[in-house]
C-alpha cells in the first residue's frame, strides 16, 4: 500500500511536467508547420513576382515596338513646283526600310501626271542609295555603311494650276514588321513564336541602339571639350588683346600728358 500511494505521488509530481513537455512539443511543431507554410506562400509571391514582371516587360517591350512602328508613319503635303526633305538618323550597318505613296485625289482612276513625283535618298556623305522619276509610289531597303543622318528629298514638277500633293511615308530602322512578316511566312511559326521572336529582335534593337546612343553621347562629350578648350584659349587670346590695347592706350595718355606738361 506504502508504494502505491508513492507511485501515485510520483505520477502527481510528472503530471504537470509531462504536460508541459507534450505542449512544448506541440508549440514546436505548429511553429514549425506555421514557418513551412510562411516559406511556401513567400515562394509562391516571389514567383508571382516574376512571372508578373516577364509579362509587364513582355507588354512593355511589345508596346515599344508597336509605337516605334506607329512614330515611323508620316504624311505631309508637298505644292508643285517644290521640294521637301525628311531625314532619318541611322547607325551604321543598320537596316532600313522605307514606303511613299503619293495620294490619289481621282480613286478608283490612276493617278493623274500632275501627282508625280522625283525621290532620292542620299547619305550624308553624299552617296545616293534610290532614286526614281515621274512615280506616284515606290519602296526602298538597305544597309547603310555608314551612320549618320540620310535624307528623302521629295520633288513635284510644275503644273498649272498649282496642285497640292499628299504623300504618305513610312520609313523605319531596326526591328520591321514586314521582314519579321516575312520571317514568319518563311518558317510558319505559330502566333506566340513569332512574337517572342519579335520581341527578342526588337530587343537586341534596342540594345544596339543603347550603345549607338552612348557612341554619340561620347562623340559629343569630346566636342563639348574640343569647344570649351578653343573658348578658353580664345578668352585668353581677347584677354592679352584687351590688356595690350589698354597698355598703348595708357603709353599714349602719358606721352600726350607730358607734351602737354600736365604731369
Amino acid at each position: 500500500r506504502g508504494r502505491i500511494l508513492a507511485n501515485r505521488k510520483r505520477a502527481r509530481v510528472k503530471a504537470p511536467f509531462l504536460l508541459r513537455r507534450h505542449r512544448s512539443s506541440l508549440q514546436q511543431t505548429n511553429d514549425l508547420r506555421s514557418k513551412k507554410k510562411k516559406k511556401q506562400r513567400d515562394l509562391s509571391f516571389k514567383h508571382f513576382i516574376m512571372v508578373l514582371r516577364s509579362k509587364y516587360l513582355c507588354s512593355f517591350l511589345l508596346i515599344i515596338a508597336i509605337l516605334s512602328h506607329v512614330s515611323q508613319s508620316l504624311h505631309f503635303e508637298l505644292k508643285s513646283g517644290k521640294s521637301k526633305c525628311i531625314s532619318e538618323d541611322i547607325k551604321s550597318h543598320a537596316m532600313t526600310v522605307g514606303k511613299y505613296t503619293v495620294v490619289n485625289p481621282n480613286e478608283p482612276y490612276p493617278t493623274p501626271q500632275s501627282h508625280k513625283i522625283n525621290i532620292r535618298v542620299t547619305s550624308s556623305h553624299g552617296n545616293t542609295y534610290h532614286h526614281a522619276e515621274e512615280v506616284d509610289s515606290g519602296q526602298f531597303s538597305f544597309t547603310a555603311v555608314e551612320g549618320g543622318e540620310y535624307s528623302a528629298c521629295f520633288a513635284a514638277h510644275d503644273h498649272k494650276p498649282d496642285v497640292t500633293l499628299g504623300i504618305d511615308l513610312e520609313w523605319g530602322t531596326g526591328v520591321h514588321y514586314k521582314s519579321l512578316g516575312s520571317l514568319a511566312k518563311r518558317s510558319k511559326v505559330e502566333v506566340m513564336e513569332f512574337e517572342v521572336k519579335a520581341l527578342i529582335e526588337t530587343v537586341n534593337s534596342i540594345h544596339d541602339e543603347m550603345f549607338y546612343l552612348r557612341d554619340r553621347e561620347e562623340e559629343m562629350q569630346d566636342l563639348n571639350r574640343a569647344t570649351n578648350s578653343k573658348m578658353a584659349w580664345l578668352g585668353l587670346l581677347s584677354l592679352f588683346v584687351c590688356l595690350g590695347v589698354a597698355g598703348m592706350q595708357f603709353m599714349h595718355l602719358k606721352t600726350f600728358f607730358e607734351k602737354k606738361k600736365v604731369i
